[in-house]
């Protein structure tokens, strides 16, 4: 398989019972995040918003999400019961709905964080 340039390359190349699950997710990521640019980086789709925002990559069994820091982690950490893997990555099973609602506000308070690192 190739590495896949483009978000959209990367959702086509995936298994067509999760291409609806990972669509979704871009959705969400979008809403939340309307001025982050999609870029592919470690062959896995990433969200810049005044740097690195957030990572996905679908896995055999979930769908990681990554670069959340510890504190929005800590501020989530009812609502992120169960899902937390290693290392502060986030797993999302295939077999359970997406918690979208709960993506939207991580990426929120991650675009947040970048802007008040930004004023700084």
């Amino acid at each position: 398989m190739t590495t896949p340039t483009t978000v959209s390359d990367y959702i086509a190349a995936a298994p067509a019972d999760a291409q609806p699950k990972l669509i979704a997710l871009r959705d969400a990521i979008k809403a939340a995040a309307p001025d982050a640019q999609e870029r592919i980086s470690y062959g896995m789709p990433y969200y810049e918003y005044k740097g690195r925002l957030i990572y996905f990559a679908l896995w055999k069994k979930h769908i990681g999400i990554y670069a959340i820091s510890a504190a929005i982690l800590d501020q989530f950490k009812d609502e992120l019961s169960g899902m937390i893997g290693d290392k502060g990555a986030i797993q999302l099973p295939l077999n359970r709905d997406l918690p979208l609602p709960l993506i939207k506000k991580l990426v929120a308070a991650k675009v947040k964080e970048h802007d008040e690192a930004d004023k700084k």
